[in-house]
């Protein structure tokens, strides 16, 4: 893989003030925007209304959302269900319509835009508290997968390490859900389990790196624990962008061809993708020079007694 790329030798730490620099403006924007705009919550979290209907041939679901949105349905979700003639909309709840008079309107406007015999299959309302629980459990989801990863970490190197890998997630999820909020991207459970394999894509990329920064502070006699970082950093390097290029290609084809329905899960995982791989270069490597780590860290501890015991 190195060779694909080239034996680097780019003095990442020497620029890691700038990187804090342009990490604190990406949160604090993030942090801004999340406090003074907030999410653009989903029918899954706000609650609304879940319509199924059936067609006779495959559905067209463009016209679908045009002839919703031109019926006072702008908001609407629009998706295949199971088979490409059945439809799933989810639509926000509404004040003037029960749910009968707007699943009736709905299947109105649907009939008198196709030409074929349009079927009502069932309608459902989620309930706000439904919506208030799922935004409990989502929030918890993601705070217990920090926790496991602060424990993993702490266990499999150090807690300095530890606490690198956290500072990167956190930093990985707040700007990416500091852009959804900036720019009023609707925020569903697609999202959120984007945001899931975010930590995981990203606490991956996080793993490499300190693991070849724990063998070469071990391994390597000579250099500054800024020097043996950046050793670390240029020989992972290729396997990073690598791996991120190649995740990119996979995620872009679903942004643009797997429809609307996809878009928001597959623009959240760019997003992580792109601020993970340098959160693992510049914040968790950062965050650990900058806690002091040294080869005495990394030693491995001797049991008590280890040097009266002598072999046969």
């Amino acid at each position: 893989m190195k060779s694909l790329i080239g034996d680097l030798k780019i003095d990442f730490m020497g620029k890691r003030k700038f990187a804090l620099i342009l990490s604190s403006a990406l949160v604090l924007v993030a942090i801004a925007a999340l406090f003074s705009r907030g999410l653009n919550l989903g029918v899954d979290f706000t609650g609304g209304y879940t319509i199924e209907v059936g067609y006779e041939t495959a559905a067209n679901l463009d016209e679908v959302r045009t002839t919703l949105a031109s019926n006072g349905f702008e908001e609407a979700v629009v998706q295949t269900f199971g088979t490409n003639t059945d439809v799933l909309i989810r639509i926000p709840p509404s004040d003037e319509l029960t749910g009968v008079q707007l699943s009736t309107k709905v299947t109105q406007a649907l009939e008198a835009a196709s030409a074929e015999e349009v079927t009502m299959r069932r309608v459902e309302f989620v309930g706000p508290q439904v919506g208030e629980e799922l935004r409990e459990t989502g929030g918890l989801a993601v705070l217990a997968a920090l926790f496991a990863i602060v424990c993993y970490i702490w266990i499999r190197f150090e807690k300095k390490f530890s606490v690198g890998s956290v500072l990167a997630l956190v930093h990985d999820v707040v700007i990416t859900l500091g852009i959804f909020a900036l720019f009023q991207i609707e925020f569903d459970l697609t999202i959120l389990a984007a945001l899931l394999a975010v930590i995981g894509y990203s606490l991956n990329d996080t793993i490499v790196v300190f693991d070849r920064i724990r063998e070469n502070f071990l391994g390597m006699r000579r250099g500054s624990p800024s020097e043996i970082i950046n050793v670390s950093v240029n020989q992972t390097l290729s396997r990073t962008i690598i791996t991120s290029l190649t995740t990119l290609l996979v995620l872009l084809a679903l942004f643009f061809l797997g429809g609307k329905i996809i878009n928001g899960f597959a623009l959240a995982l760019i997003i992580g993708v792109v601020v993970g791989t340098y959160s693992s270069i510049f914040v968790a490597s950062t965050a650990v020079l900058q806690l002091g780590i040294t080869k005495e860290d990394l030693m491995p501890v001797e049991k008590e007694g280890a040097e009266f015991e002598e072999g046969p």
